[in-house]
């Protein structure tokens, strides 16, 4: 019996009913590499998807296996609720990503590079390189890339180096004695940093027409004994090793910025936690490397091809290959005014990018920067980008004597420099820098423009899903409202304060956050439903985000199923929930949406006894987004507006048929099948006709 509803049911502590944290991401990223075989994106926008997986990887180990190792070391943190033990989880990973990564090369090798060919695009083997090429390769090699290669014998007096985190190496095996008589048989020959891992071959030295390109892995293949004067390379095997990235700052510090600052280095030397090294380098290398490296069989990664795919992103001039381009519409309230706050003034403007364009959102910084009207600016910064406009309208309205007061969160990962760069400048501007509340990461999007009206004062707001960064923008899929609405614009003012200065939780009208009222809203507003549901009366639950890990939120949603909820959750990432559980979750259903955009909109949906409540968040369902941070939910109010969430941001993605996938009760996602007579229907091609006009 359930003490919160009185529902007879299953114990929701079973670990049963829970998916591991780590292999839901795994999952999240498999899902990704199958988008390499998705005829659906044009072929360049397949390899883009094969390189974006290894990137996935690539974080997926230096922060996720990295931590379940340290787990396993020191015997610290406990189980999930799935129960799985570190052990349990590292073996099953392991499992798992040695399959992916062989089908990952197979992709590139048989498919891809294949079918690129075809269509003139050629990434060359050493083999396949004409006399000029040749040539063209020797020449790069002896201007380019000889002068910065430091190769590395291994003997008593040269012990085996300490490489820097992801990069390119070679182990070389060689013949002969140098002119020192040595012939220790080994080296190290780390790639140089500084150059591109590809390289286009001039036109003259290729066939009409083609593209073509190079690694620089090959050219250094290619010529490594001109490294070895007087001996023979007899072997030269590519391999990488990844380390632990996360960074750990002590919050007792006295300057924040400084102690994470001596951090960034650490993370460039971290505990080694996988090796990638050529499949044809021979078993007695990988295992010398294995011993230096401190791993195990379980961490080694033979690959059919280069070992640092997250470095073949490259660009060719063949529209074909290429998703088309779009541009982002203004919305018609944005367009009928030369100012953006006599915009603001008319109502509420709900932004969707990257559907709809971000520059609105800029040109209120840019009009706020320069408006004698104007008399503070307040603003969240988690990730804005090192050339930001975002960072260039505030450094204006700083040195044009307006109050700026920027909450820069430093320790946003893989950030972390250029949001220190970012916090230097504002400072040598004259704005106001603060780096939120000591063990919470600022997570908040927020912007306030405080503005002389009349004789009294103005605000303007505005809060999102997305990082003010206008790179992102135009990739991921988030909501922004603008407002001048008194309470929300009070909300956002009054956070600001709890910022910045100290005193007890903010009582706020219209905005829930966290890590105060957003969690237990959640729960009460799910129990609302449950309660309605066992009453006989309409009940609905609708939510889109990121990742569900919860423990709480996930039980009131098994609760809610029991009672009938009709629940339909759409989750880019992770979700610990397992749905189509008889007698516990059948009433649950999940799916994933992965296309062209990556998914980053949170939107709460609660049918609320007919109020239709409506929130769009920064914050997932997740544990540290509802207790260890800053975040912020604002509710859609306007009926046109909340109404165009409802359908373009739940509906439609409900409604894919193509790009979807449903989570299934064994904790596998499948593809989403369309019936024969379904029309295809696909989310993000929906919008971008709907709201910039088609791509």
């Amino acid at each position: 019996m359930n003490a919160n509803t009185g529902i007879q049911g299953p114990d929701l502590s079973n670990q049963d009913f829970y998916i591991n944290r780590e292999l839901s991401l795994l999952q999240f990223n498999l899902r990704v590499l199958e988008q390499a075989m998705d005829e659906h994106h044009p072929l360049m926008e397949r390899l883009n998807f094969l390189l974006i997986f290894s990137s996935n990887m690539d974080e997926f180990f230096e922060i996720r296996v990295a931590g379940l190792k340290n787990r396993l070391e020191t015997g610290t943190g406990r189980p999930g609720p799935d129960g799985m033990l570190a052990e349990e989880v590292l073996a099953e990973v392991a499992r798992v990503t040695h399959d992916a990564v062989q089908r990952q090369y197979h992709i590139l090798q048989n498919i891809l590079l294949p079918a690129l060919a075809e269509e003139g695009v050629h990434f060359l083997r050493r083999e396949d390189w004409t006399p000029a090429q040749t040539e063209w390769v020797k020449k790069y090699f002896r201007d380019q890339i000889y002068p910065v290669l430091t190769p590395i014998a291994l003997d008593p007096a040269h012990p085996f180096p300490r490489l820097v985190n992801k990069s390119l190496n070679f182990i070389v095996s060689l013949d002969g004695k140098d002119a020192f008589g040595r012939s220790t048989g080994l080296a190290i020959v780390p790639a140089p940093r500084s150059l591109p891992r590809l390289m286009r071959l001039p036109e003259e030295i290729c066939e009409d027409g083609n593209d073509n390109f190079i690694f620089l892995s090959s050219m250094i293949h290619a010529h490594v004994s001109d490294l070895f004067p007087g001996m023979k390379a007899t072997g030269c095997y590519q391999f990488r090793v990844t380390r632990n990235a996360d960074l750990e700052v002590d919050e007792d510090v006295e300057d924040l910025a400084s102690a994470l600052k001596g951090e960034l280095l650490s993370r460039r030397y971290g505990d080694e936690v996988r090796l990638e090294v050529a499949d044809n380098c021979p078993r007695d290398l990988i295992e010398y490397l294995l011993e230096q490296f401190e791993l195990t069989e379980q961490d080694a990664y033979e690959v059919n091809g280069p070992v640092n795919l997250a470095r073949m992103f490259t660009s060719v001039n063949r529209p074909r290959l290429h998703y088309p381009p779009f541009s982002p519409k203004l919305p018609a309230a944005v367009k009928k005014h030369e100012s953006i706050f006599e915009a603001i003034d008319q109502g509420d403007i709900l932004l969707h990018h990257p559907f709809e364009s971000f520059s609105p959102v800029v040109n209120l910084l840019a009009e706020a920067a320069r408006d004698p009207k104007v008399l503070a600016i307040k603003q969240t910064l988690y990730r804005t980008g090192t050339n930001s406009e975002i960072l260039d309208h505030l450094e204006t309205a700083a040195r044009n004597g307006k109050e700026v007061t920027a909450v820069v969160e430093l320790r946003a990962r893989f950030d972390e420099e250029s949001n220190i760069e970012g916090a230097r400048r504002l400072q040598e501007a004259g704005a106001m820098v603060v780096y939120g509340v000591v063990g919470y990461k600022t997570h908040a999007k927020m912007l306030l423009v405080v503005r002389r009206d009349g004789e009294g004062i103005k605000r303007y707001a505005h809060v999102g899903t997305g990082n003010y960064h206008t790179k992102t923008t135009k990739i991921y899929t988030d909501y922004g409202l603008m407002t001048a609405e008194k309470g929300l614009c009070q909300d956002v003012h009054k956070i600001f304060q709890e910022l910045t200065g100290m005193g007890k939780a903010a009582r706020l009208k219209q905005l829930k956050h966290s890590p105060f009222t957003l969690h237990p809203s959640l729960v009460q507003w799910i129990d609302f439903e449950t309660e309605q549901a066992l009453a006989g009366k309409p009940a609905r639950i609708i939510a889109k985000f990121n990742s569900l890990t919860e423990e709480q939120i996930m039980r009131a949603l098994y609760r809610a199923s029991q009672a009938g909820v009709q629940i339909d959750l759409i989750v880019r990432g992770i979700c610990c929930l397992r749905p189509g559980i008889p007698g516990l979750s059948e009433n649950i259903r999940v799916r994933s949406v992965i296309g062209r955009f990556l998914e980053h909109t949170r939107i709460y949906h609660f049918h609320h006894a007919g109020e239709d409540l409506v929130y769009c968040s920064s914050a997932d369902w997740m544990d540290r987004n509802l207790f260890n941070r800053v975040e912020t939910a604002f509710p859609v109010n306007e009926p046109a507006l909340k109404a165009q969430v409802l359908e373009q941001g739940l509906e439609y993605y409900l409604r894919d048929n193509g790009q979807a996938w449903e989570l299934h009760g064994d904790g596998i996602y499948r593809r989403v099948q369309r019936a024969e007579h379904e029309a295809p229907f696909l989310a993000q091609q929906a919008l971008l006709e709907a709201l910039s006009g088609g791509a």
